[in-house]
């Protein structure tokens, strides 16, 4: 018969099983001290250390951190809705796309300068992703070599856009250095004739934080309108 233990000696307390390693778990853990610790924070090493192994048994699933900041791009993308594009509002549907592009990079720190820095991200949301604004680009009446190519612009505007946002929302611009500098170039273009200078003396007061979201609604705009004068040619 087994004998219970007294009352007096603590049960041996069980260590919890580790989760078997895997690329999304690998992944999973980046983006969580990602979320913690900022970009910079993300190793191989620290991924290693938070999952309780070594960074060699990491290998076995990304190759490397330029890999593992491609997957991390991608499952921060993967977040973002695709439409079922809409002949009748496939306009509306590209700038919400973009919007929603930029918002989830601009939430996750460090992975707006990832998407730059790669220049043609081949991953499975990435793919999607473009497939999707290509459809909705044709549905507005543009053949696939000018849909093309106004997806690669829309493309590098949202990751430049986001590139930007990220820098101030997540502090990696230096908002008191960029103040200084700023009061030295009002200070400086104040300086210059009126005359010389009507248009670009008057710029500062468009361009602070309460216009942002103005000025990508605008530029979205325009370019829209642009797309839909080449589609009617067609």
């Amino acid at each position: 018969m087994t004998v219970p233990p007294p009352p007096w000696r603590r049960a041996p307390r069980r260590r919890a099983a580790k989760p078997v390693l895997s690329q999304e778990l690998v992944v999973q853990t980046a983006l969580e001290i990602l979320a913690k610790e900022g970009f910079d924070a993300v190793t191989m090493r620290r991924v290693a250390q938070e999952l309780e192994t070594g960074p060699a048994s990491l290998y076995a699933h990304v190759s490397g951190k330029d890999e593992l900041a491609e997957l991390m791009l991608d499952a921060v993308l993967a977040d973002v809705p695709l439409p079922e594009p809409d002949p009748d509002r496939w306009d509306e549907q590209v700038k919400d796309l973009v919007r929603a592009q930029i918002r989830a990079m601009v939430a996750h720190p460090g992975i707006a300068r990832v998407a730059w820095d790669i220049a043609v991200p081949i991953t499975p949301s990435s793919l999607r992703q473009g497939e999707v604004m290509l459809a909705l680009l044709r549905a507005g009446g543009l053949d696939l070599k000018q849909a093309a190519f106004a997806g690669d612009a829309l493309s590098l505007y949202a990751k430049a856009y986001a590139y930007e946002a990220s820098g101030w929302t997540w502090g990696e611009i230096d908002a008191a250095e960029v103040s200084e500098r700023g009061e030295q170039m009002v200070a400086y273009m104040r300086s210059l004739p009126a005359d010389a200078f009507p248009n670009m003396l008057r710029l500062g007061e468009f361009f602070n934080a309460g216009t942002a979201a103005e000025r990508l609604d605008f530029a979205l705009d325009a370019y829209l309108a642009g797309l839909k004068a080449v589609a009617a040619k067609n």
